[in-house]
């Protein structure tokens, strides 16, 4: 099953003045299957790569991380409610954001990790979060208007330098 995209990036229509050849937005559907999660990620990364967004190799690896994360999340948790999720991906002229959208109301929260439970499972959000931090970047969750949810991630083009 492919990733189906729609851009509403640069392709579509004519830059504005001062903008950055490899900034815009592009959407891709596709459907709540585990088997979703790579081709979402590839997708992603073919995209930052085809546009020319001068994305670190940590920053990216962390950006392919947080897809794989988010994705798998919205396949495990809402794929009854919502058997197609969206995914939005923006790149402006010094950050990258990633956003999954799906149709179930319940806004997750990240699970702290204890060495005592077997289970393992259940800190998705919570790795978002540490390569957010990693990265300066932000996350978050919001309530959509038809009452789902998009989580997102938002990181820089280059990791910070070390302290």
């Amino acid at each position: 099953m492919p990733v189906d995209m729609e851009s509403s990036g640069r392709a579509l229509q004519p830059p504005p003045a001062g903008a950055v050849a490899y900034e815009g937005t592009w959407r891709f559907t596709a459907p709540a299957l585990d088997s979703s999660v790579p081709r979402v990620r590839h997708a992603v990364r073919d995209l930052v790569r085809r546009q020319g967004a001068p994305v670190s190799t940590e920053v990216m690896d962390g950006l392919l991380l947080i897809v794989s994360e988010l994705v798998t999340n919205s396949v495990r948790h809402a794929a009854l409610l919502s058997p197609e999720l969206g995914v939005e991906m923006s790149i402006g002229s010094g950050w990258v954001r990633v956003a999954v959208e799906d149709g179930h109301p319940y806004r997750p929260k990240a699970l702290a990790a204890d060495p005592a439970l077997e289970h393992v499972g259940g800190r998705g959000l919570l790795l978002v979060k540490a390569v957010c931090a990693e990265f300066a970047g932000t996350c978050d969750v919001e309530q959509t208007a038809a009452g789902g949810k998009v989580i997102w991630a938002c990181l820089p083009l280059w990791a910070p330098a070390p302290a």
